[in-house]
């Protein structure tokens, strides 16, 4: 016989009456008449076996972390249902595991608090957390807060809100309301900013689309002063351009009648271009064909000549007139070249001719040509008398001065 075998742990009497022993004690638990012991204790047996089964469930049940509190109502509750049960089988190993889960019950009890606490921490840093950010947001400076982006961080702030509330743990009533409280206070104050923020860049912006139609009307008006209105409407570009943003929509709508206004203006003034390039093309060949005469003088030596001759072409050129305009500077830049060299001449020979200056300079050859007559005497005299240092002296002395004159006569 097996420790689960009814015939161990029960007997059956003449009458039917069924027991079952408890230690040294023996307890009615039934009848079974109208069988066999066998089929009495097998009965019975069954009965215990459910409550057997019962207990092996809590035990399992305990052992993955089951809320302490149930198995502590589970065990009294079996506890009750073995000590009367009418079933026949090893009823005090029951009651002695129930016994030992009624022991880890505690363990259970402190190690479960001990994780829903740190979950609860947990729950209640994450909720700080999200409040904390939304405060950040909503101490920012409206004029500089990118609104889009804080207004969706805020709608994911909030959402984060709603699932720990839904499946986190329940945080105390006093620090989930506090929180909240101080979450939908940030709530409001960036909704009251944004409010705000956007009520007054509607206001600016509707100054600023009055101020641009404004100018748009203005521009539309030079069509009748054709090229001419163009000077006004640089002015008005001015203008537009310190007018501040009207609205992306609105702005892109004026500035396409503002920059056509302009396009009437600047297709007027490329007609006159035009014509006025067609009209002075001939203008253009007689000015290249006066540099080709003036270029030669770069290399002139006579100022008198060189100024003579470049009057004279100067004359001519103002004579002949305007040339097409994206040709004034390629030309003028030929010219002045010119210019500027005959220039240089002239300078170069006044300084030359100044009478002071020359006077200075014949005064200066003459004190140089006297001091190497007498360096070259000296020189004669140190070779004859075979003096090596005063010929040095005296050939170095020479040699500095005749750089000298040379330098005055160049």
């Amino acid at each position: 016989m097996t420790s689960t075998d009814p015939a161990l742990w029960g007997r059956v009497d003449d009458e039917g009456n069924v027991y079952v022993r408890q230690g040294d004690e023996e307890r009615l638990v039934g009848q079974y008449p109208g069988a066999t012991p066998e089929e009495a204790l097998a009965y019975y047996g069954r009965k215990y076996a459910d409550l057997a089964g019962q207990v092996g469930l809590l035990e399992q049940r305990s052992r993955r972390g089951a809320p302490a509190a149930d198995i502590a109502k589970a065990v009294r509750k079996l506890e009750n249902a073995v000590r009367t049960a009418n079933a026949v089988g090893d009823l005090q190993n029951l009651l002695d595991r129930l016994g030992q889960l009624s022991g880890n019950v505690a363990e259970l009890t402190e190690k479960q608090s001990a994780e829903a606490k740190a979950e609860l921490d947990r729950a209640v840093a994450d909720r700080e957390a999200i409040v904390a950010e939304a405060e950040t947001i909503a101490a920012g400076d409206p004029a500089s807060t990118q609104w889009k982006q804080a207004t969706a961080r805020l709608d994911e702030l909030f959402a984060a809100w709603q699932h720990q509330q839904q499946e986190g743990p329940r945080l105390p009533k006093n620090v989930a309301d506090d929180l909240w409280k101080r979450f939908r206070a940030a709530r409001s104050t960036v909704e009251h900013h944004r409010r705000a923020y956007f009520a007054e860049l509607d206001a600016a912006q509707r100054d600023v689309r009055r101020r641009k139609q404004e100018l748009v009307d203005r521009a539309e008006a030079l069509a009748s002063k054709g090229s001419q209105g163009i000077p006004e409407y640089r002015d008005l570009l001015e203008e537009w351009k310190r007018a501040g943003r009207a609205g992306k929509k609105q702005d892109d709508t004026l500035w396409a009648r503002f920059k056509a206004a302009g396009d009437v203006l600047y297709a007027a003034k490329a007609e006159v271009d035009a014509r006025e390039n067609e009209e002075f093309s001939a203008n253009y060949e007689q000015k290249v064909a006066l540099l080709d005469e003036a270029e030669p003088l770069l290399k002139e030596t006579d100022a008198r000549t060189a100024r003579t001759k470049l009057t004279d072409i100067q004359r001519r050129w103002d004579a002949i007139g305007k040339v097409p305009r994206d040709q004034v500077k390629p030309l003028s830049d030929r010219l002045r070249r010119v210019e500027n060299a005959v220039k240089s001449l002239e300078d170069e020979h006044w300084r030359r001719t100044n009478p002071e200056t020359k006077a200075r300079s014949e005064g200066l050859a003459a004190q140089l040509n006297s001091a190497i007559e007498k360096l070259e005497a000296e020189l004669e005299a140190a070779r004859v008398a075979g003096d090596a240092r005063k010929i040095k002296e005296a050939e170095d002395a020479l040699a500095a001065r005749r750089i000298w004159l040379d330098a005055l006569g160049s």
